[in-house]
């Protein structure tokens, strides 16, 4: 291994672990202090290890319907969100497209999504509740399903049309030129214009998809890793807390990352 080569390791070992585990090191430490000293329900590291062991090493586990591996919970929310991030993504592209295509369409929904947009999803679980009562056992699935499609779709359809109107008009130019058919224009010049903004929109709606599944889990009961937190914190079981916050912030960078790799193979595709 020559110098240079020996330099670039040194470097990505630095970047991609040892700061990392730095960064790591010292929460650990804070944790520790602040459980030892002015947070004393706290549970320490260590505590929050062994209590937390058996649904580590057994993460595929069922005991019971809320006594479960953490990775089989994390598997119950991962499918739920899969399914309402799919639905956003088919309702809110097309309509981030009629957006940045046409300014009556503009006119007339977008101060309606203006609206919507910051409604929390405590507000629209209810909602979604109410109009899948009918559904029975299933209200709270289709509900959930509901809130995570209605909340996490507003990035894409804003990235969307934000795209398609940065689309340079010497392109649609030449597609009128060569009198290319609306779904043509639509494939070979909007699409691959646009696809770094909507990929943007993806990435932010997946993210959000993750933070309301838990949102939406706390409130129906379901199982999956909102449904063991708040399951846990009306036991009182804060070791279990911090197992289910750690999960979904491992969950939720891995998904992030995953999407960020998607998004960097289409562009250099």
């Amino acid at each position: 291994m020559n110098s240079q080569k020996f330099d670039h390791f040194v470097r990505r070992f630095v970047d991609l672990i040892l700061l990392p585990c730095i960064g790591l090191g010292i929460v650990l430490v804070l944790w520790s202090i602040s459980s030892a000293t002015w947070a004393k329900e706290l549970p320490s590291p260590t505590k929050t290890w062994e209590a937390s062991k058996p649904y580590v090493v057994e993460p595929f586990a069922k005991r019971g319907e809320m006594d479960q591996g953490i990775l089989r919970f994390t598997w119950y929310s991962l499918q739920l969100v899969a399914k309402g991030y799919v639905i956003a993504l088919l309702i809110g592209t097309p309509i981030g497209f009629f957006l940045g295509l046409s300014k009556t369409f503009t006119k007339i929904f977008d101060p309606l999504i203006q609206i919507l947009r910051p409604v929390s999803p405590l507000a629209w679980l209810p909602l979604g509740l109410v109009l899948f009562i009918s559904m029975g056992k299933e209200a709270g699935t289709y509900g959930a399903l509901f809130t995570i499609a209605i909340c996490s779709m507003w990035p894409t359809v804003l990235n969307t049309a934000v795209g398609v109107r940065a689309v340079p008009q010497d392109y649609l130019n030449v597609g009128r030129v060569l009198k290319l058919s609306r779904w043509k224009t639509l494939t070979t010049i909007l699409l691959p214009a646009t696809l770094p903004y909507m990929f943007t929109g993806f990435r932010l709606s997946l993210g959000i998809s993750w933070l309301v599944i838990v949102a939406a889990e706390m409130l129906t009961g379901t199982p999956g890793v909102g449904g063991f937190l708040w399951q846990e914190y009306n036991s009182l079981i804060y070791e279990h807390i911090i197992l289910s916050i750690i999960v979904i912030g491992v969950v939720g960078f891995i998904l992030d990352r995953l999407m960020s790799l998607v998004e960097s193979r289409f562009k250099t595709a």
